[in-house]
């Protein structure tokens, strides 16, 4: 019996609009843009749920949630995070751990990441200490430094055991 690790990435962006609420983390954010997209638009848990699809060369998340599906309009991404991590038990894959950035210069997200964290690790049935959120700026620079946009990248390390 063996436990193989794989490594995955992800990365999202949404472009910010008014109207809308901000999810970020499955946490809404107080601010007075939104992000635009077919679902909830949580650019970070649909970075994450690219990370995990790839570690388990399960696709992605346009492939499993196409944004032409009435099924996944307005749809909490936690919901899809959740619906990634039965992707993954369906192939024998379990998360290990994740770790994502935010890429934004406003609004400062500090003290909304503790409950972003246990959003993300109660949907993929992890410890809290098993995912690890973070937000940088661009220093002005590009689309998320003129406040356009926000994107996230993130990693996530999957186990497939296989007796």
């Amino acid at each position: 019996m063996s436990w193989k690790h794989r490594i995955g990435e992800g990365f999202d962006v949404h472009r910010l609009v008014p109207d809308r609420p901000l999810i970020l983390g499955g946490v809404k954010i107080a601010y007075s843009l939104g992000l635009e997209g077919h679902s909830d638009a949580d650019v970070l848990l649909h970075a994450i749920c690219d990370a995990l699809l790839g570690a388990a060369a399960q696709g992605d998340i346009g492939t499993h949630f196409p944004s032409d599906s009435l099924a996944f309009k307005n749809i909490s991404s936690l919901k899809l995070l959740e619906q990634v991590l039965a992707i993954l038990e369906g192939a024998n894959f379990r998360p290990v751990n994740v770790d994502a950035t935010l890429i934004m210069e406003l609004p400062r997200v500090a003290d909304y990441v503790y409950s972003m964290r246990r959003n993300i690790a109660q949907a993929l049935r992890l410890d809290v200490s098993a995912v690890s959120v973070k937000a940088t700026t661009s220093e002005g620079l590009g689309f998320t430094g003129r406040g356009e946009g926000i994107a996230a990248k993130a990693v996530a390390m999957v186990a497939d055991y296989n007796p």
